[in-house]
């Protein structure tokens, strides 16, 4: 088992790694829309924290051998079920090959986050 850091994306906000590769696989943990620079989540709108979460897996991705075409399976999860359609909006464009997905509505994320996706990814070795 491999843990996987880059200062590309948010620092672990608990005692957790921001991935894990295991096998050729690597599973990260949730991301919410944190700024890895500024440490905030300075997006207010369901479309731009949306687009942060994504870029902030893809470094995770990319740090470890992957990328968002390797992605086989996303968990995610929306403070409101209602800003279902403006999250797939956006994700569509990031995942166009259509991995395997379940999407929930929570009562609260971390930091009041809007919304939080963790993903399962192939390693090219």
């Amino acid at each position: 088992m491999r843990a996987i850091h880059t200062h590309e994306a948010p620092a672990a906000i608990g005692p957790y790694s921001q991935a894990v590769a295991v096998n050729g696989i690597l599973y990260t943990s949730g991301q919410i829309a944190i700024d890895p620079h500024s440490g905030m989540i300075e997006s207010t709108g369901i479309e731009e924290q949306t687009e942060q979460v994504i870029l902030n897996l893809k470094a995770i991705l990319e740090v470890a051998g992957s990328d968002l075409g390797h992605v086989i399976k996303t968990t995610c999860f929306l403070q409101r079920i209602s800003d279902f359609t403006a999250f797939n909006a956006v994700y569509e464009k990031y995942f166009p090959s259509k991995p395997a997905r379940s999407c929930v509505e929570a009562a609260a994320l971390p930091k009041g986050a809007l919304v939080e996706i963790e993903a399962v990814a192939i390693i090219d070795l």
